[in-house]
């Protein structure tokens, strides 16, 4: 049997969502083994002058723990 844990990060990205989700993982995966899933629990966005110049994501990455 394998036990999980889950972890909450916020990660943000100038480009996408999507690449504030891959950056969230990317650094987690520096000091986490066994990531088995990312859950995108929220989105947001900062707006400077009437543009999108940072996209952001809340992450719940779960891992396997060894025993």
């Amino acid at each position: 049997m394998s036990i999980m844990k889950v972890i909450e990060v916020l990660a943000s990205s100038k480009v996408s969502w999507e690449d504030a989700a891959q950056q969230a993982v990317k650094e987690a995966a520096k000091t986490l083994k066994n990531i088995r899933s990312v859950y995108i629990k929220d989105h947001s966005a900062m707006v400077e002058k009437g543009k999108i110049v940072a996209y952001r994501v809340t992450a719940k990455i779960s891992f396997e723990i060894q025993h």
